[in-house]
């Protein structure tokens, strides 16, 4: 597989570009609704925790417990309501996931480096550790001839919605995975499906949330086991299942 040409075309948005000249500090001329590229953010100082990918720093920092990830998080909190930019938070027990990008621009910016600075100092002050290797994000790619003529029918089923630039769809909330559609002119016909994505509803949202499928130009395949599930296929004949908890008595995942 040719990664490099299956890579997702990031196209220009306002504001992005290289920024200006240096300052004493090290740090780029701050422009806070300039966007930072990956070379932009390697020469950055003070970043030795935070791992840089599809527009987002990222951190994981090791609390080794869930009062300690707490402190970690009320003390972030206070850095960013005083920064007046918020990052998105994931507390677990063993750890503190900490994404940063400026959702007004659709970037990292120099407020986003600002704060990771800041975060990274609150954790060595409260004697927790950062674990950059640990950090990943999950994609999903789907190759299709067109993405246009699926990219509605993906978003409705999926509850998701359509980017305004890139050909994908988000989860509105930030907590799934992306989708992004592949142009791939020759993935046509029918083939046997070796995978398939199960989209889990509430019991009341399932029926709408097929219908809005079907109405987005997709085909209803089967419903021979609903309620556990509907099974849906796009216009290009790649399924999904729209799944709840009912009608699984003994199904000890449900």
């Amino acid at each position: 597989m040719d990664h490099a040409r299956r890579r997702r075309p990031r196209p220009g948005r306002p504001g992005a570009g290289h920024r200006g000249g240096r300052t004493r500090e090290g740090r780029g001329v701050s422009d806070p609704k300039q966007t930072l590229r990956y070379p932009e953010v390697l020469a950055e100082e003070g970043l030795e925790d935070w791992r840089f990918f599809l527009t987002k720093l990222h951190a994981r920092f090791r609390t080794g417990s869930f009062t300690k990830g707490l402190e970690l998080v009320t003390r972030i909190t206070a850095a960013a309501e005083e920064a007046d930019h918020h990052p998105d938070v994931v507390l677990t027990y063993p750890q503190v996931d900490v994404d940063l990008w400026s959702h007004d621009v659709g970037g990292t910016t120099s407020r986003d480096v600002d704060l990771a600075r800041r975060i990274s100092a609150i954790a060595r002050e409260l004697g927790v550790e950062a674990t950059p290797r640990e950090v990943q994000t999950l994609e999903l790619a789907l190759d299709v001839p067109s993405a246009d003529e699926v990219r509605p029918f993906w978003a409705a089923v999926l509850g998701y919605r359509e980017h305004e630039e890139w050909p994908e769809v988000q989860d509105p909330g930030g907590r799934n995975s992306t989708l992004w559609f592949q142009d791939a002119p020759g993935a046509t016909g029918r083939v046997q499906q070796r995978f398939h994505l199960d989209i889990v509803v509430p019991r009341e949202v399932a029926e709408e949330r097929v219908q809005a499928a079907v109405d987005a130009g997709g085909t209803l395949v089967s419903t021979d086991a609903v309620p556990a599930f509907w099974i849906l296929a796009d216009a290009h004949g790649n399924q999904v299942c729209v799944c709840t908890a009912d009608g699984r008595e003994g199904d000890v995942q449900f």
